[in-house]
C-alpha cells in the first residue's frame, strides 16, 4: 500500500499539471495575425497597402509587384504564402518630370522573346495624360540587370487615355489589352472601356485599336462606368477568358466580371468576345472584403491548383487608395469549364498553403 501511494501521488500530480498547462495555453491562444504563415497554412492579407497586385510565374519562382505610385518593385519568392518575408527590389524610379513621372500604376511583368518586360501606367500629373509605358530587361533574373525604358505604347490611330495594360498571346499572335477612355472632341467622357490591338513586338502596337467591351450592366456603373484591370485566364482545356474589374475602384461594390473568347475566333473582332451579365467575384462584408478586384492568377508550385490574387479594402468606405491590401485564395472550375471563384475568404482565417509549398 505504501509503495502504491508513492507511485500514485507523483503520477496524479503530473496529470493535474499537464491539464493546467493545457488550459492556460488555450486561454492565452490567439487567432493568427493577417499575413502570417507556418509550414502548412497562411492568412490573408498577404501584404498591407498593396493595390493592383500582379504575379508572374516562371519555372519554380513567382515574381510579384503592385502599385506604389512613384516606383516599381519586384518581390521574388518560391512560395507565395511567404510573400511577406520577401525583400523587394526597386527596378524603376519615376523620373522627376515627363509623361511617366507620376501615377506609376498597375505594373505587370512578362517574359517575352527571352527578355523581361514591365508594362505600367504613368502620367505627368494630369489625369487626361495617363498612358501606357514599357520597360525591358535582358537579364535572366528580372530583379537584376538593367531595365531600359522602351517608351510609351502608342495607340492607333488616336493617342487614347489608357491604363492597365496586359499581354495576350493567342494562336501564334500577340495582343495588348487595356482600359481606355474614348476620344470625343469637346467632351470629358470618363467611361472606361476595354480595348485590344495587335503587337508587332513587345513595345509596339500595330494595326487599329479595337473596343471589345463597354460598361453596360448596372454593376459596372457604380460610381461611374468602368471596365478596367483586364487579365487573361485559360481553363484546363485552353479556352480563354478575360477577367476584368467593373465600376469605380473607390466604390465598395467594385467587383470582377467575365468575358469569354469564342473558340477559333479572331480576338480583334469585338463579336468574338461574349460578356457575362453578372459579376463573378464580389465583396463580402463578413469577410472584411470591400471593393474586391484588379486581380492576377497563378498555379501552385506542383501545378495542381489554380489561385486568384486580388486586392480589397478591409473596411467599408476606404476608397481607391493605399488601404487596399493583397489577398489570395484557391479557385476551381465548373463542369462547363467556367472559373468558380466562390466568395472572399475572411481575413485572419487559416488557409492551406498552395500545394507543393
Amino acid at each position: 500500500m505504501i509503495a502504491g501511494k508513492s507511485i500514485f501521488k507523483p503520477v496524479l500530480a503530473s496529470v493535474v499539471l499537464l491539464l493546467f498547462l493545457d488550459a492556460s495555453c488555450k486561454k492565452g491562444a490567439k487567432s493568427p495575425e493577417p499575413g502570417t504563415s507556418n509550414a502548412s497554412t497562411f492568412t490573408n492579407p498577404l501584404l498591407q497597402s498593396a493595390p493592383d497586385p500582379w504575379v508572374f510565374q516562371k519555372d519554380s519562382l513567382y515574381y510579384y509587384t503592385h502599385t506604389l505610385g512613384n516606383r516599381i518593385q519586384l518581390w521574388k519568392t518560391g512560395k507565395m504564402s511567404k510573400l511577406a518575408t520577401t525583400t523587394p527590389v526597386i527596378v524603376f524610379n519615376a523620373p522627376a518630370t515627363g509623361g511617366n513621372s507620376r501615377d506609376i500604376w498597375a505594373p505587370e511583368l512578362f517574359f517575352l522573346d527571352n527578355k523581361w518586360y514591365i508594362y505600367y501606367t504613368g502620367t505627368d500629373g494630369e489625369d487626361r495624360n495617363h498612358r501606357m509605358w514599357v520597360l525591358e530587361n535582358e537579364s535572366a533574373d528580372p530583379t537584376t540587370g538593367t531595365w531600359v525604358n522602351k517608351g510609351q505604347l502608342l495607340t492607333n490611330p488616336i493617342d487614347l487615355w489608357s491604363i492597365d495594360a496586359t499581354v495576350f498571346e493567342h494562336q501564334n499572335a500577340r495582343y495588348l489589352i487595356w482600359s481606355g477612355r474614348p476620344f470625343v472632341a469637346g467632351t470629358s467622357d470618363l467611361t472606361q472601356n476595354l480595348y485590344i490591338a495587335k503587337m508587332s513586338n513587345p513595345f509596339t502596337l500595330t494595326g487599329p485599336t479595337v473596343k471589345i467591351s463597354s460598361p453596360q450592366y448596372d454593376w459596372e456603373k457604380r460610381g461611374f462606368a468602368v471596365n478596367e484591370g483586364p487579365e487573361i485566364l485559360r481553363n484546363p482545356a485552353g479556352k480563354a477568358f478575360l477577367i476584368y474589374s467593373g465600376s469605380y475602384c473607390g466604390d465598395d461594390r467594385y467587383g470582377l466580371g467575365l468575358i469569354s473568347l469564342t473558340e477559333n475566333a479572331d480576338p480583334i473582332n469585338p463579336a468574338s468576345w461574349v460578356k457575362s451579365a453578372e459579376p463573378v467575384f464580389t465583396g463580402l462584408a463578413s469577410a472584411n472584403a470591400y471593393g474586391v478586384g484588379h486581380n492576377g492568377f497563378f498555379k501552385s508550385k506542383d501545378g495542381k491548383e489554380d489561385w486568384i490574387l486580388y486586392h480589397a479594402n478591409t473596411a467599408a468606405g476606404q476608397g481607391c487608395g493605399n488601404a487596399r491590401n493583397v489577398r489570395m485564395q484557391r479557385f476551381t472550375w465548373t463542369a462547363a469549364g467556367l472559373p468558380s471563384f466562390g466568395e472572399p475568404v475572411s481575413t485572419g482565417q487559416a488557409l492551406p498553403v498552395p500545394s507543393g509549398e
